[in-house]
C-alpha cells in the first residue's frame, strides 16, 4: 500500500480527531482575511480613484501656456481613452456698465470627461445635472459672477469682441474648490466661440488643458507615457495631488485594512503552530507502530505531508472563496455609498491567498511534521522515548521565515517594517520571560485559596511549559485584538474630528483689508461658524542661501514648481491646532518683527531646507530676506485656511494684500449668497460643500471596511483559543478520570480547570494590555499616522476579558473532558 492511499484513508480518522479542523479553520481564517482585504482594497480602490477624479473633471489633466501638441491625444485615443479640451484665462465681463474680472473657461463638448455640470435658472440655487457644453453663442455664469453683474438667463454680456447670451446659472463644475488657484468668478462657454471674442492675442496669459479618463491600468499606462513625452513647459496633474483629502482618506483606510488582514494572519499562524504540535503529540506511537512494520522514515513523512498539502489546499480554496464573499457582502453592504458599479476584482488576490497558506504550513506546521518522522520505532516498547530534539534553527528558523515574509508582504515600508518585527520580537521574548515568572509565582498561593483554585494552580506549576506556551499564544493574541481596537478606535475618532458638522463649507479669498472687520460681522449675522482669518500677501521667492532660483536645478518636478511658483503667504501669532511644529520652535513675542518663517513639511522636504536656512522674496517689488526657524507638518485635509510659508507678526503687516477666512454657512437661501457677493464684490466665494460630501462618503466607505475586516481578527483570536486549548485536551482528561476515581466530583474538576483557564486568562490579559499600550503608539503614529491617545480601559478589557474569554473557551473544550466516564478513559489507556 502506498503513502497516499494511507494518507487519504486516515485523512478523515484525523479530522475527527480534532487537530486538522483547528489546521483547516485557522488557514481559512488567514487566507479569508488576505484575500478578502485584497479583492475589497482592489475594488474600492478603483471607485475612489473614479470619484476623486471629479476633482480634475478627468483621471489626468494636462497644463500648458503653449498649444499641446496633438500626439498626446493620438495617442490616448490610441490606448482607448476618452478626451476633452479646455481653454483658460482671464478677461472682464460687462453687463452694461457693471464689469467683473472673470476666469473664462472654454470647453470642448465631451468636458467633463470625470463628474458633473450642475446649471439653474437662478444664482446659488439648486442644480440639475446637464451633459455637454454651452451651445454657440451662450455662455454659463456662475452663481457669484451672476450676482456681482445683476445678470440673470436671458441677459446679454460683452466678453472682448462679441456679446452672449445667458442661458443657464453655472452651479458647480467638477475642477473647482480643490485648490485656491481660481480667485475669480468663473464663466463657461463653447470652446469654438473663443477666436471670435478676439481675447487670444500675442503675449495672452492662458492656459490650455487636455483631459484623459479611462480604465484604471489604462490610465496608469498613459500617465507613464506622458511623463516621458511631455515638454517642459507641460504640467501633469493626477488625483494625489489635486485632492489631499481623498488620498489621506483612502490611504489610512488602506494601512488599517492590511494592518488588520496582518494580525489576523498572524494569530492564525499562532493556532497553526499549536495544532501542528498537537498532531504531533498524538502521532508518535502511530508512526513508531508503522516504522515496526518496516514503514521508513520518508514513507512516513510522505503520509504526514501529504495530508499537510490537502489541508492546505482545501483552507485555500474555501479561504479564498469566503474571502471573495465577504468582499461581495460588503459592497452590497456600501450599495448607496458607492457611486456607480465597481469593476471585477483581479486575480492577484487568490495568489496572495495561496502563498499565505504556503507561508503559514511551511513556516509552522512543516517543522513539527519534519520531527515527527524521526520518531524511533523503540517507543512502541517505551512511551518515554520521543524523537531526537531538533536544530534550533529547524525547529524556528522556517516560522520566524514566514512571519518575516508576510509582514513584509503586507507593510511594503522598509521602517515600518523593521520597526514591527523587532517590536513583535521583543513581545515574545518578554511575553515569555514574564509568563514563565508569574506562573512560579502564582504557585506561592495554592495554600490561601480553596480546593479548586489549588487544582488550579497546581496545573499550571505542574505544566509549566506548557503553561507558559499557553499563556504567551493567549497573550499574543489578546494583545493584537486590543491593538487593533485600540488604533481602530483612534482612527474613527481622528476621521470624526477631522469633519465635524460643523467644517467651513465656504471660503472667502480676496477681502479687502478695510473691509476685513464689516464682512466678519456680515457673516456672524447671518449664523455663520467662522474659522480662522489671515492675512494674504502675493510674494515670489527668488533665492535659496543666496543662490538664485534660476540657477538651481531640481531634484524633482514638485521641487521646481515650489521654488518657482507664485506663493500666498502670510502670519499670524497663534498656530492653529492642524499645524505641528516638527522642527524648530513656534515665533515667541521676542522674535515679532524679525525676519524669521516658518516653513511646511512639504517644502522644507522638497526643496532640502533646514533650519536656519535663508529664504529671499520679491514681495510687490520690496526684497525681504527671512530666516527658517520652525517647520511645521500641516493637515491639508482639515478644510481650515493653511500656507505653506507663514512669516512671525508685525514683518509684512505694511505689504499690500488682502484678507482670507473660511465659514460654515447654512446658505438654505440662495439670496445669503448673493447678497454677501454684492455687498462685497471683490471678494471671491468659494462653495466646497460638494468636496466635503465627496469626502465624507469616501470616509464612509472606509469606515464601513475597517468595521467588517475587524471581523476577521476576533475570528482569528478565537481560533488561537481553541487551539491552545486543544493542545491540551487528551492530558485534562487523563488527569480529569483519575481525580474522580480518586474521589473527587465533577464539580470540583470542573471547577479545577476554570481557576486554571482564568489563571491563564487573567496573567495573559495583563501581559497584552501592556503590550497593546507600548505597541499603540507605535502603530498610530507610524503606520497610520494619527494621533495616540492612551486608554485606560484596555487594562480593564485585557484583565476582564481575558479571563472570562479564555474561561468560557476552556469550558466550551474541555466540558466533554469532565462530562466523560473515567472508565472510558483509562481503559483507552
Amino acid at each position: 500500500m502506498n503513502a497516499l492511499t494511507i494518507a487519504l484513508r486516515t485523512l478523515l480518522r484525523e479530522w475527527r480527531s480534532g487537530e486538522l479542523g483547528v489546521l483547516v479553520l485557522a488557514i481559512t481564517v488567514a487566507v479569508a482575511a488576505l484575500t478578502g482585504v485584497g479583492f475589497l482594497v482592489d475594488r474600492i480602490g478603483i471607485a475612489v480613484d473614479n470619484q476623486a477624479g471629479e476633482v480634475l473633471a478627468a483621471d489626468l489633466r494636462l497644463e500648458s501656456p503653449q498649444p499641446i501638441d496633438n500626439a498626446a491625444v493620438d495617442e490616448a485615443k490610441r490606448r482607448g481613452l476618452r478626451t476633452a479640451s479646455q481653454t483658460g484665462m482671464f478677461s472682464v465681463v460687462f453687463n452694461g456698465d457693471d464689469s467683473q474680472l472673470t476666469a473664462i473657461r472654454a470647453v470642448s463638448a465631451e468636458y467633463p470627461l470625470r463628474g458633473k455640470v450642475l446649471l439653474s435658472n437662478e444664482p446659488f440655487g439648486v442644480g440639475t445635472v446637464v451633459h455637454g457644453n454651452p451651445a454657440r453663442g451662450e455662455v454659463w455664469p456662475d452663481s457669484r459672477l451672476a450676482a456681482a453683474l445683476n445678470a440673470g438667463v436671458g441677459t446679454q454680456l460683452s466678453i472682448g469682441a462679441r456679446q452672449f447670451r445667458v442661458s443657464r446659472i453655472l452651479i458647480s463644475r467638477p475642477d473647482q474648490g480643490a485648490t485656491f488657484v481660481d480667485l475669480a468668478p468663473a464663466l463657461l462657454m463653447n470652446e469654438a466661440d473663443i477666436d471670435a471674442t478676439q481675447l487670444i492675442q500675442p503675449g495672452s496669459r492662458l492656459t490650455r488643458s487636455r483631459l484623459f479618463a479611462g480604465e484604471r491600468a489604462d490610465v496608469q499606462s498613459f500617465e507613464e507615457w506622458l511623463k516621458e513625452h511631455k515638454k517642459d513647459s507641460e504640467r501633469l496633474l493626477d488625483v494625489d495631488e489635486t485632492a489631499p483629502q481623498i488620498k489621506n482618506a483612502i490611504d489610512r483606510s488602506g494601512r488599517f485594512l492590511s494592518l488588520a488582514s496582518l494580525v489576523a494572519v498572524l494569530l492564525c499562524a499562532i493556532a497553526v503552530a499549536m495544532a501542528a504540535r498537537r498532531y504531533v503529540q498524538r502521532h508518535l506511537d502511530s508512526v513508531a507502530l508503522m516504522k515496526t512494520l518496516g514503514a521508513t522514515r520518508a514513507f512516513t513523512l510522505t503520509v504526514s505531508l501529504t495530508q499537510l498539502v490537502m489541508v492546505g489546499l482545501l483552507a485555500a480554496i474555501l479561504g479564498s472563496l469566503l474571502g471573495f464573499g465577504a468582499q461581495v457582502w460588503l459592497v452590497v453592504a456600501l450599495k448607496g455609498l458607492l457611486k456607480g458599479d465597481l469593476p471585477a476584482p483581479g486575480l492577484a488576490p487568490l495568489g496572495i491567498g495561496f502563498l499565505t497558506a504556503i507561508a503559514v504550513l511551511g513556516g509552522f506546521a512543516l517543522p513539527p511534521l519534519l520531527q515527527l518522522s524521526r520518531t524511533p520505532a523503540l517507543r512502541v516498547l517505551r512511551r518515554d522515548i520521543g524523537p531526537p530534539p531538533p536544530l534550533v534553527i529547524l525547529a524556528f528558523g522556517p516560522a520566524v521565515i514566514a512571519i518575516v515574509f508576510l509582514i513584509y508582504w503586507v507593510l511594503r515600508d522598509l521602517a515600518v517594517f523593521i520597526g514591527f518585527v523587532v517590536g513583535l520580537a521583543a513581545f515574545v521574548l518578554v511575553v515569555a520571560g514574564a509568563g514563565w515568572l508569574l506562573v512560579k509565582l502564582t504557585n506561592r498561593f495554592r495554600g490561601r485559596v480553596g480546593v479548586s483554585w489549588r487544582y488550579g494552580i497546581a496545573n499550571l506549576g505542574r505544566r509549566r511549559t506548557e503553561s507558559v506556551v499557553q499563556l504567551t499564544a493567549f497573550a499574543h493574541g489578546l494583545m493584537m485584538l486590543l491593538l487593533l481596537a485600540v488604533v481602530r478606535n483612534d482612527l474613527l475618532n481622528d476621521w470624526r474630528r477631522s469633519l465635524p458638522a460643523d467644517t467651513p463649507n465656504f471660503f472667502f479669498i480676496n477681502i479687502p483689508p478695510d473691509e476685513h472687520e464689516n464682512f466678519g460681522r456680515f457673516l456672524a449675522e447671518r449664523g455663520a461658524e467662522r474659522a480662522r482669518a489671515l492675512p494674504m500677501v502675493r510674494a515670489r521667492m527668488t533665492h535659496i542661501n543666496g543662490k538664485a532660483i534660476d540657477d538651481m536645478k531640481f531634484d524633482s518636478p514638485r521641487a521646481k514648481e515650489f521654488a518657482t511658483r507664485d506663493q500666498n503667504i502670510t502670519w499670524a501669532e497663534q498656530l492653529g491646532s492642524d499645524n505641528v511644529i516638527t522642527d524648530g520652535h513656534w515665533f515667541t513675542k521676542d522674535e515679532y518683527g524679525k525676519p524669521l518663517v516658518s516653513v511646511s513639511s512639504e517644502y522644507m522636504s522638497e526643496l532640502k531646507l533646514r533650519i536656519g536656512d535663508q529664504l529671499q522674496f520679491d514681495v510687490s517689488g520690496e526684497t525681504r530676506t527671512a530666516t527658517i526657524s520652525s517647520a511645521r507638518k500641516v493637515k491639508w485635509d482639515s478644510f481650515q485656511p493653511n500656507f505653506f510659508l507663514m512669516f512671525s507678526p508685525g514683518l509684512l503687516e505694511g505689504s499690500q494684500g488682502t484678507w482670507m477666512t473660511a465659514a460654515h454657512l447654512e446658505a438654505k437661501d440662495p439670496k445669503t449668497i448673493a447678497d454677501l457677493v454684492r455687498r462685497f464684490p471683490s471678494v471671491s466665494v468659494f462653495n466646497v460643500d460638494e468636496l466635503l460630501t465627496q469626502v465624507r462618503s469616501i470616509i464612509d466607505k472606509a469606515l464601513a471596511a475597517v468595521q467588517s475586516v475587524f471581523l476577521f481578527t476576533l475570528l482569528a483570536g478565537l481560533v488561537v483559543l481553541i487551539a491552545a486549548v486543544q493542545a491540551s485536551r487528551e492530558e485534562r482528561r487523563y488527569e480529569s478520570a483519575m481525580l474522580r476515581t480518586l474521589g473527587a466530583n465533577r464539580s470540583t474538576v470542573l471547577k479545577g480547570l476554570l481557576a486554571e483557564f482564568a489563571s491563564l486568562g487573567v496573567l495573559s490579559g495583563f501581559l497584552a494590555a501592556a503590550g497593546a499600550s507600548i505597541a499603540g503608539v507605535f502603530i498610530a503614529n507610524r503606520v497610520l499616522q494619527i494621533p495616540y491617545t492612551p486608554d485606560p480601559l484596555v487594562w480593564v478589557y485585557g484583565l476582564a476579558g481575558g479571563g472570562l474569554l479564555v474561561c468560557f473557551a476552556g469550558w466550551l473544550a474541555t466540558r466533554s473532558v469532565v462530562n466523560q466516564p473515567p472508565v472510558l478513559t483509562l481503559r483507552s489507556g
